[in-house]
Parts: C-alpha cells; structure tokens; sequence
C-alpha cells in the first residue's frame, strides 16, 4: 500500500472524515496525522504485521490434532516385552530431591547445553507426574496373590502332601495359565492406550545450546529457560525471569535474585496481609495464569518478576522467560498428588470382586464341613488309602479346586484391560480401568455444548453496526480486542481474526502503526476483553464481550440502549452468540460500535445421538457459559428440552433444599454457567443417586471433572483437565462419548456374563459332590477334578473378546440378582448329573451304550454342561465370538477324548449301594456312549436357556438389587441448604480476645462493597 489510497472511511462515531494515509500514521480526530507515532513510519508493529500475515494467508483445512500440527508423529521407544532386565529410565529419581541454587543460575540466551541436560536428569529423572513403571516380573508374580490364588496354593501344598503329583503339576499348570494370560493380555492392551496416550503428551519452548526449540515437556529439567506465553500450559514449577520482549531485564532479575538470597527478604508469616504481600511484586506484571484448578479463583492470576508458575496452570495473558525450578514430582502439584498416591483406589469393582470371593470361600468352608460329617458315618481315614479319593483330606482337596474360582479375578481384570484397547480404538483414552464400570452405569451425562454438541465451526454472520458507524472500523476494533497470538488463537478470536479476510479496509486500518501496550484476557467476572492500542499518538481502549457487558461500560441513550438490547435478543433468538464491540478514546467516554453475531452449528449427527442416548436411559443436560436464548435455541434444534435455566438460579434464585434439587434433576440445561455452577450440578445430581459424567477441556473444568463419578475430557481439552479426567476423548463430538458408554456396558456385560456362570459351576460341583459323598459314598476322582477347573479356565479366558450386548439402561452389578440365577443354574446343572449318575444304577445302565466307565461318563457329562453355560449367561442377543466359539469346542474336544480312551480315570471304587449295571474297569466308554452324552448335555443347556430367558423376564427378579436413581432426602437437604448460608466469623474485641461465632454469610454484593 504506496502513497495515499483513493478510499475515504467515515468514522462517524469519532467524528472522523479523513484520507487514510500511510506515510503520517492514523489520524486524530482533528484530522492531523503525527509523524513520530510509533510504527507508524511505514514501519509496521511486528504483532500486526503477522497478524495481518495471517489473515492473508489463513487456509482452512481439515482438522488436525495437536500432535500432528506440533509435529509429534515421533513414537516412543519401547521396550520389548521380553528384555526385563532393561531399564526403562536412565535412573529412578528421588521424589525428595532438592534442587541445587546453582542449578537455577542459567543463562538467558545460552541455557543448558545437552550434558548438562542429561546429567540433571539421571538425578531428577523425567519432568512427568506418571506412575513408576512397573517391574513386570513383579507384576507377573502379583497374579499369585489375593484370597482365592491363597487358597489355590494351598490346594497345591495338599496334593503334594499326598504326593498327588498330576493333581500338584495341573494345579499349578492353572496358576500359571492364569497369570500368564492375564499378564499379556493387560500389557497388551496398556501398550495400545500408552501409544495414544503419547498423542497428547504436553510440549514445551525451550532454550538449549543458545537456541529455540520445542521438546516434550516430560524432557525438561530443572535449570531449564523455557519460554511461557499465552495458550499454553505451564510444563514446569518456573520463576519468571522478564518478558520475552525485553531480555535486557534478565540483569535487573540476577539483582533481585541476589537480594533474595542475601537475606534482604524473609518468608511470609501469617500476620502479612494482603497489601504487604502486593508491595513485594516487582515490576509490571509479566504474564497471567490461570490458577482456579489449584486455589479456586476464577480470575487469572498476575504473575511478576520472581514469582512462580505453577505446573499444570493455564497461561492466559503474555509472553515471558522463566527458569524450572522443580520438575513435576517435587512440582507444588506434584507434592499434593503424591500424598494421594499410596491410596491405591481399586473402586467399586473391587469390592465387588473382594465380597464375591469371600461368600465363595465361606462356603467351601461349609461344603467341606458337611462333606467330612458324611465321612464320620461312612468310617473315612484322614488320608488313605492313597490311591483312592476317598478319603477326608482328598475331599477338601477336591473342594477347594471346585469350590474357589481361580480364573475370576484374572478373568475380570483382564476382561477389563482388553475392554480398554477396545475404547483406545475409538479414540476413548482410559486412565484408570475402573472408569469403565462407572462409564457403564453412567444415568446423567452433563455436556458442555461448544465442540461436543456443536460443530465448534464458529462463523460471524452479518453484524450489526450503530448508526453512523462504519463497519469496517467496528471490524478493526473487535480485532485489535483480541488476542494476536496466532500459535494458539482462542476459537472466538480466531473467528473475529480471520473475518477480517471479507473486510480489506478493515485490515488497511491494522497496517497503520498500532501498538498493543495492555491485553486483557476475558475473565468470567467482567466478562469482557480489553487492549489498550497507541497509533497516531492516540489511545484507543478497545473493548469486545458480552453484550450486556459492553453496555454497562457506555453511557448511550436510553433509545440506543434499547435498540442495542433488542438485537442482543434476536440474535439469541436465532441461535446467534452475540459479541458487543466498544471503543474509547484517550478519556472520552465509551462509544458502542455495534455487535458481532456468531453462530455454531450443531453437529448433524447430535440429534440423532441424542435420541440414542435417551433410548439408553441416558439423561443429557447442556452446561454452557452462552445467554439463555442461546442455551434454548440450540436445545429446540437438538430435541434436547426446553427447560434450560440461568445458572444464577442455582445461587441467587431464591430457591434451597429440596427444591433447588428437583430444578436441577429435571432441567435440560443451564446457561452462563461458571466452573463453579458444574460443581454445584454434578454435586447435586449425585445426591440424589444419580451416576454421573461431566466432560470439560479447560483448566477451570477440572474441579467438577474430578467430582463427577466419571470425568470426561474432550477432544482438544487443556493438559490440567486431562489430568483431572477419568477417559480422556481424541475424537470430537456426542457420538464418541455415546459409542464409548455402548462399549462400557458391553465389557460390563461380559464380566457379569462370566461372574454368573462361575458362580454356578462352584454350586453345581460343591453340591452334587457333597451329595455323592453323603449318599452313596462316591466322588469324582481328584485328577479328573483338577482337568475340569482347567479346562474351565481354557474356555471362558475368550470371553473378554466375546461379541457382548449392551443393556438399554445404566448398568448395575444387583448382586442378589446374580447370586439368585447361578445358584438357581447350578442346582439345575446339579438335578442334571444327578439323572446321568442315576441312571447307571438301573440294571440296563441307563445312558449307558455298550460299555463304559462311571468316572468319564461324568467328567464328560460335567465337562460339556458346564462350558456350554456360558453361551447361556451371555445372552442370546448376539452371535458368540469366533475366539469363545473356538476355544469351547476345542476343550469339549479334549473331555470326549479322555471319556473315550479312559484317561486318568483311576481305580474302580465300589459304591454304596453298588451299580447294578456292568461297567468297564479299564475307564475306556464307548462312542455311542459319549454321542448320547453330548446329545443330553445339548438338552440340558437348553432346558437351562429357558429357565434363565424366564428369570430375566421375572419384573421384581430383573430390578431385584438396583438402587433408586432419583432419592431425595428432603430433611438432610433443607438442612444442608440452611447450613450453606452460615459462615464461622472471627472478631477481637477491645480487650484483644479472639472469639469465634456463627453468621448469616454475606452476599456477593455486600462482599463487593
């Protein structure tokens, strides 16, 4: 743009009429032009000369993620599975140490160089707050442990003390099958979530070997200049050292340093008050962070010269050097996580697990009590003779293989990790496996509406102007109200920004000279964002936010103010997000320039999403910080509900207890809604027995994400509320957290599957057993035992890869329910062998065909009965997988060879009465025998089939053990309400005696005054 343009813009609001001309900078408002103006020489401010830049140049494509626009394509190096004598860090760190002074001494310019990078770090170790890496040798032995492996253990102690052996080396042989699978399975499937979980590793600026360059932020050490500007999270505990602009300051920062160190100053007593500690701020303030997750404020925070930003904290204003003080162990984020970090949180699937194994050892305890009085009166020795099973210690041993499931815990757990690959798949990062039964019974799903129910594609419709307001100057000051940092430009900014492309004067007025000498960021509270711009030897005070907001600060007629409302109104009526625009000049008063209009549609596929939620009684309320028509708009065009309410409602509505419970159970929404209001929901919603998710991307969602019983961090979520989350989501929109609940409920589904059927099993062998001891004085031989828990194990180790189904409702264990079917199942399966057994009394043998013996034609009759249940707990929904399919035939296959060559069948015992029939002594049956078999297990399992399909069918049966998800506890509730407005105040009377009492807790406005 050479010499004077040929367009004439009239800035009516300001009075204006004049020529834009380059050469003499932006006119005041006597139409002079001042030569000397900063930048405006021709020679651009570099802030908007890229800003412009970009404008220009800004192509729209399709969405990336953060790490393919950072570049973070890099994979980790991994270890083999195999090489476990290789270290996987260069050294463990001590989470006690302490940071030498000289460390923090770095140049500004030069910082470390790479030795010194890698000598701190074997001391410091890698600046993450992950776990330690677990020994996987330890983690292999840890699939010994726990009450039900205890006791497994002891049954291999048994059998060799009665030199047992087959029984010792299968029994450990189903330790060890146990262990080893659960092992792979679980490292396998933590593979694929730590490979993802790299896509949204946090990255750092930093200055190493006197240059820029980006790192991961796990890569930091103390000592370490990194650079902290706006958009980016802090990686590190770091000192600010001077703004990034003027690195002169960095001798100004060793002066205070050194007076620090030299005693000039002491630590805080708690008798500093507020103003003492301001006057120790040095300087200007620096940058800003976004501290609400740490101390609860909403507002940012000003950093200065010397102070510390904290790991983790949002920075929302500035650009600054700092050095790393503490890497994130010793972080002060670090230190209050570490105080948690002994409390291993198993939750409710633990406890679940834990009283499910615990009923099941009390009653082998009581098996094998009853089994030994039958005993008593059939004259049993303790351990002889030793060939036979007959005999007391044998039956405890026999027992304690049937009557304690060896393969649950495994099973589940591992059920559970492979449950989490599956969701890794859909781009649902699980952090910890136990949010997958809480995602599973999830009833209310708290979404915020920008990117998850929208389209998060903002666009500015056609604004609305003042009278006698040119719109590209409008244009121009929305622009210079924003953020100019374009690496990390807020969704709203960005807009504002790039519609600048369809108004070329409006950018000609950003090249003439103006400088940014104070950027305010939007806070909740002002609810607006400020810059105070020089050009032309003028200051302008640029102002956009919300409209109610930029009306307050002007004092416009009552007709214009009027107007000015009435087009906020309609353009929330249409679903339009309105932004006012103000200007001031030097110190005249606020001038309105008009209103920006921007509309996010919502994704096309939420309201069918939606829709499907709601069919799996899944109850969606919206949470966004947009006015209340907005709220409303976006609620019609989704089929959400219309009961969407102002947050000050939840506060300042008038409304306590029970009252303020029920407005936020049965609202669809609510709208401008604080971090603190999601708190307040999820509380709420929780307390009247609700589960609950809340998704979030911000720092300041951390708090509730955490509260929530399954915290939800978006696509594009900031680093501190992936911390905070539960699953953390790679791919945008509803219909992930949806297709991921859908998944939950499936992996919940196969646990409760597998629990039911090994549940039956250990009634099904304990009470025909018992029986058969008591009765007739017979058992099963303990080797045929031991192959029967083994092959058990073989088949259902599948099931964590069956093709399950989803419950049209949340999910929950109802224990009763359970402990009614697999008992009920396994008297069935117990009636079942009962009629084999029975049979072979007859003189004709019953089902026995040509020839047979006792003991196999058991084993395979028990055998096929028992793995087939699982094809009936699992549900006729969907077809079984091929893994669950295969490995059933396969072990039905092995029980069929060993009836028909009469494998381990041991010596003939005489029963009492004895069989009538003539039966093999060699253990050998024959094929027709063990086809008949395989045709009455098929019988079997569908009469069983039948009875379960009807169990399920049976109202008070199906919802025996669910908890109610909307109680209310009217009493506790107005108590709590009325104690939420009582404050503990602290006085002195003159006497200089401290007293304490109870006071009505004051209200925002008398706090404010």
């Amino acid at each position: 743009m050479a010499g004077t343009t040929d367009s004439t813009i009239k800035f009516k609001d300001f009075q204006f009429a004049n020529i834009i001309d380059p050469e003499k900078g932006f006119p005041d408002k006597e139409g002079g032009g001042s030569e000397g103006a900063p930048g405006g020489t021709g020679e651009m401010n570099e802030e908007y000369t890229n800003l412009v830049r970009y404008i220009s140049t800004y192509r729209d494509g399709r969405r990336k993620s953060t790490a393919s626009e950072l570049g973070m394509d890099d994979e980790p190096v991994k270890r083999p599975w195999w090489a476990l004598w290789r270290s996987r860090k260069a050294a463990a760190a001590d989470g006690n140490f302490e940071v030498p002074d000289d460390w923090l001494d770095s140049e500004l310019k030069q910082g470390l160089s790479t030795q010194d990078v890698e000598s701190r770090r074997k001391k410091t170790g890698f600046n993450e707050l992950t776990t330690e890496k677990e020994n996987m040798f330890l983690k292999f032995l840890s699939y010994f442990t726990g009450p039900i492996l205890y006791v497994m253990e002891l049954a291999v102690l048994l059998a060799a003390g009665l030199r047992d052996w087959i029984d010792f080396g299968v029994i450990i042989a189903i330790l060890l099958l146990n262990a080893g699978v659960g092992w792979y399975q679980e490292k396998q499937a933590a593979d694929v979530v730590a490979s993802l979980k790299g896509d949204i590793a946090m990255r750092a600026t930093v200055v190493r070997n006197g240059q820029e360059e980006e790192i991961k932020a796990r890569e930091l050490v103390p000592g370490d200049i990194v650079i902290i500007e706006e958009g980016q999270v802090v990686p590190a505990d770091a000192r600010l050292i001077c703004d990034y602009d003027n690195p002169e300051a960095f001798a100004e920062y060793k002066t205070l340093m050194e007076q620090e160190t030299g005693g000039d100053t002491t630590e805080k007593t708690e008798e500093n008050d507020e103003d003492e500690e301001e006057d120790k701020h040095h300087g200007v303030s620096l940058v800003a962070t976004d501290q609400s997750a740490i101390t609860g404020e909403s507002l940012a925070v000003d950093k200065f010269m010397g102070d510390t930003c904290y790991y983790t904290t949002g920075c929302k204003r500035g650009k600054a050097y700092a050095v790393v003080t503490a890497h994130a162990k010793i972080s002060f984020v670090g230190r209050t996580a570490s105080l948690v970090e002994g409390a291993q949180d198993q939750g409710h699937f633990k406890a679940i697990m834990n009283s499910i194994g615990t009923s099941l050892l009390v009653l082998v305890v009581f098996w094998i009590l009853l089994a030994w009085i039958g005993g008593f009166y059939h004259h049993l020795k303790l351990a002889t003779p030793e060939w036979s099973s007959i005999n007391l210690l044998h039956y405890v041993l026999i027992l304690l293989i049937v009557g304690v499931p060896v393969g649950l815990p495994v099973v589940t757990t591992t059920t559970l990790a492979v449950g989490a690959a599956y969701l890794a798949k859909e781009k649902a990062i699980v952090q910890k496996l136990t949010a997958i039964e809480s995602l599973a019974g999830v009833d209310v799903l708290c979404s915020d509406k920008t990117g998850t129910l929208t389209a998060n594609q903002l666009s500015i419709r056609e604004p609305f102007v003042s009278e006698g307001v040119d719109v590209n100057w409008m244009m121009a000051v929305a622009a210079l109200a924003s953020s100019h940092n374009i690496k990390s430009l807020d969704p709203i900014d960005k807009v504002t920004i790039l519609t600048l492309k369809r108004y070329p004067k409006a950018r000609e007025i950003l090249e003439q000279g103006w400088k940014t000498e104070k950027y305010t960021p939007f806070d909740p509270v002002s609810k607006r964002i400020t810059a105070l711009c020089h050009c032309g030897g003028v200051n302008y005070t640029c102002a956009k936010g919300a409209p109610k907001a930029i009306l307050n600060l002007s004092n416009c007629s009552k007709e214009t103010s009027d107007l000015y409302k009435a087009k906020a109104a309609e353009f929330a009526r249409r679903g339009f997000r309105s932004l006012g625009v103000a200007v001031k000049k030097n110190e005249e008063d606020w001038e309105l320039l008009g209103m920006l209009s921007m509309f996010d549609p919502p994704r096309e596929d939420t309201a069918q999403t939606i829709a499907e939620a709601q069919t799996l009684g899944l109850q969606v309320k919206m949470l966004t910080g947009d006015a209340i028509a907005i709220a409303k708009e976006t609620c019609k065009m989704l089929a959400l509900g219309t009961k969407v309410y102002n947050s000050d409602r939840l506060i300042h509505g008038g409304l306590s207890g029970t009252t303020q419970h029920d407005l936020v159970e049965r609202a669809d929404g609510f709208a401008e809604v604080f971090p603190e209001h999601k708190y307040q929901v999820v509380e709420m919603i929780q307390q009247r027995g609700h589960l609950t998710a809340m998704t979030g991307d911000g720092v300041n969602d951390a708090p509730s994400l955490k509260k929530s019983d399954c915290g939800i961090a978006v696509e594009g979520a900031s680093e501190a509320a992936q911390a905070a989350a539960d699953i953390v989501f790679l791919a945008p929109g509803l219909s992930t957290i949806v297709s991921a609940i859908k998944i939950a409920r499936q992996i919940f589904q196969r646990m409760k599957a597998y629990i039911q059927y090994r549940i039956a099993l250990c009634f099904h062998l304990e009470i025909y057993l018992v029986t058969s001891m008591i009765i007739i004085n017979e058992t099963v031989q303990v080797d045929l035992i031991v192959f029967l828990a083994l092959f058990a194990d073989l088949a259902t180790i599948a099931v964590a890869y069956d093709n399950a189904h989803f419950e049209a409702r949340p999910v929950e264990w109802q224990l009763p329910k359970i402990w009614i079917i697999s008992v009920t199942l396994g008297i069935l399966l117990t009636l079942a062998t009962w009629i084999v057994r029975g049979s072979l009394f007859l003189p004709n043998g019953g089902i026995l065909q040509n020839f047979g013996n006792v003991q196999e034609i058991l084993f395979l009759e028990i055998s096929l009965t028992e793995n087939w249940l699982i094809f009936v707990t699992r549900g006729g929904e969907t077809f079984p997988s091929w893994q669950l399919i295969g490995a059933i035939f396969g072990v039905d296959v092995l029980a069929t060879l060993f009836c028909v060559f009469g494998w381990i069948s041991g010596e003939h015992t005489f029963t009492d009465p004895r069989d009538r029939a003539v039966l093999e002594r060699n253990g050998r049956t024959s094929v027709v025998t063990a086809v008949v078999v395989w045709a009455y297990s098929i019988g079997v399992t569908i009469v069983i089939a039948i009875v379960y399909y009807l169990m399920n069918r049976i109202s008070w049966l199906d919802n025996l053990g669910r908890k109610s998800r909307s109680r209310s506890d009217t009493q506790m509730e107005n108590i709590l309400s009325h104690l939420s407005k009582v404050a503990l105040e602290h006085e002195k009377d003159d006497a200089g005696t401290s007293r304490w009492h109870l006071a009505a807790k004051a209200t925002e406005a008398e706090m404010d005054e």
